[in-house]
């Protein structure tokens, strides 16, 4: 039952690979900053703001590889920019749960009596890149993981969609895609071409709930030897209550350690 924990941290290492660039990729870099297609798609996408404080996601969740396919419901709770709680449930019995913050990264499931309690350089040490709260919780509310405008991107039209191209680099690509009624992400693919792997994330279409737009679900297709292949679906979405947190590792569970 924690696959999907370590499915949402697997998108992130991928999205969160990094490259070290050469002086011409520099140059060209800084020469491309004036791209005003892809400035202006950047900044048409933000304009749909987050404006809220608290968002409660009720969902069903279909994970499958290779060796097994697993269908369980998904209470996730999110405290802008502080909190994301996740409460895997299957047949309506609690079998695990996580706890992320800017700072912290825990999770336990009861499957196996296991828990993972640590902060993100733990993590990073662990799978060799960055990882933060920030790009899990873009993620589910349907932003890139990146913030675009740190980037240098090329603006094209792809099957009806707008894209952003990142500008070639040694081992890294990354295609956004956003629709051309209000900009909202559609897909985001990140493809590390030297390890052959890569993750494509696509969001089916957006509600818009007090002038908020959010996903009704996202799916995500992971390669990295194996392929693995995730669909959550929001069933219902409301903002603004008040929400509790709980979590607390069982006693008895065994940590699960990294070197």
């Amino acid at each position: 039952m924690n696959k999907l924990f370590t499915f949402l941290i697997l998108v992130v290492v991928l999205a969160s690979c990094k490259t070290k660039k050469t002086v011409v990729e520099q140059t060209v870099a800084k020469e491309a900053v004036v791209d005003n297609k892809a400035k202006a798609i950047i900044e048409k996408h933000y304009q749909n703001t987050l404006n809220f404080q608290t968002v409660s996601i009720r969902s069903a969740a279909d994970y499958e590889d290779q060796k097994q396919s697993i269908s369980i419901g998904a209470d996730i709770r999110i405290k802008k920019d502080e909190i994301i709680w996740i409460n895997l449930k299957f047949f309506g019995i609690p079998m695990a749960k996580a706890l992320i913050t800017p700072t912290r990264v825990s999770y336990y499931e009861k499957t196996n009596g296991t828990f993972f309690d640590g902060d993100y350089s733990i993590l990073a040490k662990m799978l060799g890149t960055d990882l933060d709260f920030q790009k899990v919780q873009n993620l589910l509310l349907g932003r890139p993981i990146d913030d675009l405008t740190k980037d240098v991107f090329i603006a094209e039209i792809a099957t009806n969609l707008v894209q952003l191209k990142s500008k070639k680099q040694a081992d890294i690509e990354k295609l956004f895609r956003f629709e051309t009624g209000n900009y909202l992400l559609k897909e985001q693919f990140i493809n590390q071409i030297s390890k052959n792997r890569n993750v494509l994330v696509n969001y089916p279409s957006f509600s818009n709930q007090d002038n908020i737009f959010l996903p009704t679900g996202v799916s995500i297709i992971a390669n990295q030897q194996n392929q693995v292949k995730i669909n959550v679906e929001y069933k219902k979405i409301t903002f603004n209550e008040s929400l509790s947190y709980p979590y607390s590792i069982p006693d008895g569970y065994s940590q699960i350690k990294i070197d």
